[in-house]
């Protein structure tokens, strides 16, 4: 790939093509927690679909004390709003441009996110729904209630949650599940005996829900 394409995109990122030879795969966008980096999630989306899909994982451009993100906060559990917006928007945008430079189809995009990267797909969700068809959210929080629920019945969705998580309440994870659910989209909820920390079962979980989620 010509670096100077690539750099155009405006985010550093990793793009792995897809090993299927008859080009209608779907494309995991990995996004990453706080502190995490473009590499972090290849491993899982390895195992949530190990050849099938392409992989598309930038590196959030927000830094909190060194820390990459895609959004700035305020504080813990309460995010800069209109930073969301705008990082919301931008990182769309990039997707859409990768799909050009990569040959990938829009109609495929899974988004796989953790924590802060989690939040900023279910804010691509309220905001960009046109952009995803699926998306797994490991530990995601409520990212802002909406003055209008988008439709999102044709969307599929997974959100995977720790018992013990000192970082999302559990009325926080049931609040978001909600709105997904109001929104009319058709989401499942894993309960994971844990805390922030991802774990082996819900990432096997994860695979199971979305072999039947995918053509």
């Amino acid at each position: 790939m010509d670096e100077k394409k690539k750099n155009q995109l405006g985010f550093i990122h990793q793009f792995i093509p897809s090993n299927n030879s008859k080009g209608n795969s779907s494309t995991l966008v990995l996004l990453h927690g706080t502190g995490g980096n473009e590499n972090d999630l290849i491993p899982i989306a390895r195992v949530l679909s190990p050849a099938n899909a392409s992989i598309l994982s930038p590196l959030g451009k927000v830094l909190e004390n060194g820390m990459p993100r895609f959004f700035r906060r305020l504080s813990e559990g309460v995010f800069d709003i209109e930073d969301l917006k705008f990082r919301t928007h931008e990182l769309v945008h990039f997707i859409e441009n990768a799909s050009k430079l990569y040959s990938f189809d829009l109609e495929h995009v899974i988004a796989v996110g953790y924590s802060n990267g989690a939040n900023i797909a279910s804010s691509i969700l309220l905001l960009r729904p046109e952009i995803l068809s699926t998306a797994i959210l490991f530990r995601p929080m409520v990212p802002f209630i909406p003055d209008t629920l988008p439709n999102l019945i044709s969307k599929n969705i997974f959100m995977s949650a720790g018992e013990w998580d000192p970082i999302v309440p559990r009325q926080n994870t049931e609040k978001l599940f909600d709105i997904f659910k109001k929104a009319h989209a058709n989401i499942s909820i894993h309960w994971q005996k844990s805390g922030h920390e991802l774990g082996q079962e819900e990432i096997l979980a994860a695979k199971e829900w979305l072999s039947h989620h995918i053509s």
